[in-house]
């Protein structure tokens, strides 16, 4: 009998391992929904899917199937989702420059010069134990342009700049770049930006606001959806749909208590049927006292006026009214616009401060969207970010 346990714990144990591999490997898992994932086979030839139920885990692979025991793409899943646990903080720190060799993991580096070129210079090191050279440039590796430049270019846009105002501002700096190069930063760091804060669950109050504003995307008539908190202005979700009364707007509100880890003790919305329809089946409980409060009718004065929201749908107005129009539904102009609304831009309402620290996330550093692409370019590379955490425990 021990003989059986001792041979089912190793059995376990290979597992973990390999589930270990799998993530280590990198852009392995995806993720389906909330309790869903798919794991790539390791023979290439497809994925399986791994769905949290109530009993606990499920695999399509061949192992759970026939053994009914977590397989390897189980603790696969299990380890990201500790990965994703671990980078949810209060306060985003700046990186500091390199402490330990990029090749060997030593911290025996020491400071070789600067490595000077007409963008920028980079700090030099040299490790004294593989002897290798390697400069620390977090987020930025690979760019032409340093990270001031990049990051003005980033604020100055979504501050209400043109692109091509954008382009002119940065000349004056000294700054030589075309407007291609600077909506190609946009695309790539609102991106790797999203990816990191949505891992991170804002402290928002019970009260949360939904409405639609019309925009257009590439010419066509669309209508922008939101999610706010009341307290907070924190802007929780958006959807873009063809038609204002009718789309089905459940995902947005999914969306909204996926980031946040519950449903909001009261909507406030308009009257409109696909609000009340996405509310029963996203936020209705059968339990009487677990039920979040729908109130549908906007007033022009008191406490359900609806002043908040249009003092947002403004804001989303002028930054539409200076591009004219979006180009495609999934634009990257969208996230970036929720990323500075949310992060970046002080709003006087809340005395000076961002949705994101009045929903306790602080972002420290002169420059916070340098802070930001740093911390989640180091969350792009689980592999290090993993080993690091390894060496720190052992």
């Amino acid at each position: 009998m021990d003989v059986c346990k001792t041979t089912m714990q190793a059995q376990l144990e290979t597992r973990e391992e390999r589930g270990k591999a799998i993530f280590e490997a990198g852009k392995q898992i995806k993720k389906i929904s909330g309790h869903e994932y798919e794991v790539l086979s390791q023979n290439a030839n497809g994925f399986y899917r791994i769905v949290a139920v109530e009993s606990g885990w499920m695999c399509t692979c061949p192992d759970f199937s026939y053994r009914h025991t977590q397989c390897k793409h189980i603790f696969a899943v299990k380890i990201s989702l500790q990965f994703r646990r671990e980078v949810h903080a209060d306060r985003i720190e700046p990186i500091a420059d390199a402490s330990a060799c990029i090749f060997c993991g030593s911290t025996d580096i020491r400071k070789d010069g600067v490595r000077h070129n007409k963008y920028g210079d980079l700090q030099k090191f040299q490790c004294r134990v593989c002897n290798k050279y390697f400069t620390f440039n977090l987020g930025f590796e690979q760019m032409k342009h340093s990270p001031q430049a990049i990051t003005s270019a980033m604020q100055l846009y979504f501050s209400g700049e043109s692109l091509r105002n954008t382009q002119k501002s940065l000349k004056l700096l000294g700054v030589q770049v075309s407007h291609q190069t600077i909506h190609n930063w946009i695309s790539k760091y609102v991106e790797l930006m999203q990816k990191y804060v949505e891992k991170i669950s804002p402290k928002v109050s019970g009260v949360w606001r939904a409405d639609e504003l019309y925009v257009k995307v590439k010419g066509n008539p669309k209508y922008l959806f939101a999610l706010i908190d009341d307290q907070t202005r924190f802007w929780l979700a958006e959807q873009i749909a063809d038609k204002k009364g009718m789309s089905d707007v459940r995902p947005l509100f999914e969306a909204g208590k996926e980031l946040v880890g519950r449903k909001p003790d009261v909507l406030i919305t308009d009257g409109a049927q696909n609000f009340r329809r996405a509310f029963k089946k996203a936020y209705y409980h059968n339990v009487p006292d677990k039920n979040s409060v729908h109130m549908r009718h906007i007033h022009i004065k008191g406490d359900l006026n609806n002043n908040r929201m249009e003092r947002f749908n403004e804001e989303i107005r002028t930054r539409e009214k200076i591009m004219r129009s979006l180009k495609t539904e999934d634009s990257p102009i969208i996230e970036g616009m929720r990323l500075y609304h949310n992060f970046f831009r002080p709003h006087m309402a809340l005395k000076g401060q961002t949705p994101a620290s009045k929903a306790g996330i602080q972002i420290d550093g002169e420059n916070k969207w340098k802070t930001v692409i740093q911390n989640a370019s180091l969350a792009e590379q689980p592999t290090k970010f993993y080993k690091w955490n390894n060496q720190l425990e052992t």
